[in-house]
């Protein structure tokens, strides 16, 4: 599932190509890919109508498009395989084009959301009052993420040694962070040679600031060069993937020799997932006797 670095991209596009547009009409091809919007996809199409798209936001995993001058966004989720692209007018639809947003002026361009799983979709809501980034109001119990100004490190820490968690179930908590995944978890605790089951209990301040300045370290190295993309599921709004999967240091690198002490990476089935991490680098924390 794309992470912080990727939807950031995604996001970044769309307010190159879509910001300050009108749309003209709305086609909904698939009724999963507005499942979340509670009219459905007339009412979503018919909502959208002759609206203007404000600057696309961002918080975590979750991105939307303020309606300029209303207190009503558009929330994206990309799911598992959810793409925002823009195409040409006229261009051959995609095998699983879901929903296709034209707009009123002559740019020769249209927003289309493709998503071959349809875990993903497009859904209208009102917004957060007095929300500046007009947040919508689903998903106001998502903390901001590492790359916010506004993040606040302090409550953080605080909220790490309250919540008496492991470290990595810590960093996967979208309502203490926002924006981590199971890559870029993987990738922090390798720079920082913690293990993924130790205690935030017993994590310092400096250890945990330590820890959040690799996180957005490595989340900043994906931004530069796209993101992450293993398969062509995940790409930007031009249809392009991203590379980061060349510069990871520990997930997906099972048998690998790590690059810092040359010992074979290992990876554990972890939450339904996996966890990738260095033997000798990360060692696992000692079980009280």
């Amino acid at each position: 599932m794309p992470e912080l670095p990727e939807v950031e991209v995604v996001r970044r596009g769309l307010e190159r190509w879509v910001a300050g547009r009108t749309v003209e009409a709305v086609e909904v091809l698939h009724p999963r890919a507005v499942r979340r919007h509670p009219g459905g996809g007339a009412d979503f199409a018919a909502r959208l109508r002759g609206e203007t798209l404000g600057v696309p936001q961002r918080r975590g995993k979750y991105l939307w498009l303020p309606l300029a001058g209303r207190d009503l966004s558009v929330l994206g989720h990309l799911g598992m395989s959810g793409q925002l692209l823009v195409q040409p007018e006229g261009a051959a639809d995609e095998k699983h084009l879901r929903i296709r947003v034209r707009f009123e002026d002559d740019a020769g361009t249209e927003l289309r959301f493709v998503d071959q799983r349809t875990f993903g979709g497009l859904s209208l809501h009102e917004t957060v009052e007095d929300s500046a980034e007009g947040l919508p109001d689903v998903i106001a119990h998502i903390a901001r993420d590492p790359l916010d100004p506004l993040f606040d490190e302090t409550a953080y820490h605080l909220a790490l040694r309250a919540k008496r968690t492991t470290v990595k179930r810590a960093l996967l908590d979208q309502s203490l962070i926002s924006g981590v995944g199971n890559i870029y978890a993987d990738e922090a605790l390798w720079r920082a040679r913690l293990h993924y089951e130790r205690p935030t209990a017993n994590l310092t301040r400096p250890r945990s600031a330590e820890l959040l300045g690799h996180v957005r370290d490595v989340m900043n190295a994906a931004l530069a060069v796209g993101g992450t993309s293993f398969d062509s599921l995940y790409v930007n709004v031009n249809g392009e993937s991203g590379y980061f999967d060349r510069s990871l240091d520990a997930y997906g690198r099972e048998d690998e020799p790590c690059r810092r002490c040359g010992t074979p990476v290992r990876r554990r089935p972890w939450m339904n997932r996996s966890s990738y991490f260095c033997p000798r680098c990360q060692r696992p924390p000692r079980v009280p006797s």
